[in-house]
């Protein structure tokens, strides 16, 4: 089957042909329709990426696809043969992965696709919304307090506005003034173009702005952050970071509140996967609004 690669040696992943992964007892393997090309996906084609993951080798690209499923394994219950399914894939060592004509993936990490959502943008919602999912999860209930949501116009951070603002939230957005829109039927309150000084109860880093936005949370605040460099914390704030992780129950509930239109789905637009390179181009060179798709 053909799968998008990185190796060592260059920045530019490669379509081969590379053997099919067996299925597991408890796996599924999926005929891919649809894949997002993500920033991670980007830096993990990149040598750069390859050393901070400890990469060598031909290795596999991709984590977020929604496809159809083709075989069960026999301890799988729940799912069958021809379900339409979401899935986030989280090995950056598989040969193959999301980028590629299949997957295998185990059954615990897929969902099932609600009727009326569109199977094509389906696939740019794990990751980011997961990531979001998992970064509220951390900071529990509202119980009256702020949320500020750094880069609240961009993948993860509309997410987070738009859940965090139905579990009752009230949520502050940082983001330019041409995304106001967005950020307001997200669900935002208000909408913000600088950080302030010690404003907020809670701050979800989207942005990864890191100490510039630790010193807008209050005395004894909470900060929520993504992977990247480490964050002090100060006069009390409390640091907690989110390692986005598979999660098909949580997955399938996010899947259904977008088939009930509470997201915004944006796609910026879909390639065949024999284009990816250029796909993978267009998203390292930044300022995109939506996910582009990679469809086999």
């Amino acid at each position: 089957m053909r799968a998008l690669v990185t190796s060592a040696g260059t920045d530019t992943p490669v379509l081969a042909d590379v053997e099919a992964a067996p299925v597991g007892p408890a796996d599924l393997r999926i005929r891919i329709s649809a894949a997002a090309v993500n920033p991670i996906d980007v830096f993990l084609a990149t040598e750069r990426g390859r050393a901070v993951f400890g990469l060598s080798g031909g290795t596999g690209l991709g984590s977020d696809l929604t496809g159809t499923v083709v075989e069960a394994g026999p301890q799988v219950d729940g799912f069958a043969v021809g379900d339409r399914v979401a899935a986030l894939d989280r090995d950056p060592t598989a040969p193959s992965r999301a980028h590629a004509d299949s997957i295998v993936v185990a059954s615990a990490d897929v969902a099932r696709i609600p009727a009326g959502l569109d199977p094509l943008a389906a696939a740019s919602i794990p990751l980011n919304a997961l990531a979001a999912r998992q970064g509220l999860d951390l900071i529990g209930p509202p119980a009256g307090r702020s949320l500020l949501v750094t880069g609240a116009a961009g993948a993860v951070g509309g997410y987070a506005v738009a859940l965090a603002a139905s579990a009752g939230w009230r949520v502050t957005g940082l983001a330019r003034a041409t995304d106001a829109d967005f950020v307001r039927n997200a669900g935002a309150e208000r909408l913000v173009h600088e950080l302030p000084g010690p404003t907020y109860d809670v701050v979800l880093d989207a942005a990864a702005l890191l100490g510039n936005a630790v010193r807008a949370v209050r005395d004894n605040g909470v900060y929520v952050g993504y992977p990247g460099q480490a964050v002090e914390g100060v006069r009390g704030v409390q640091i907690k970071s989110v390692v986005t992780r598979p999660d098909g129950a949580a997955l399938g509930e996010l899947l259904r509140l977008a088939a009930d239109g509470l997201f915004q789905l944006r796609i910026a637009g879909t390639v065949p996967l024999t284009a990816a390179a250029e796909a993978y181009a267009t998203v390292a060179g930044g300022g995109q609004r939506g996910r582009w798709l990679l469809v086999p």
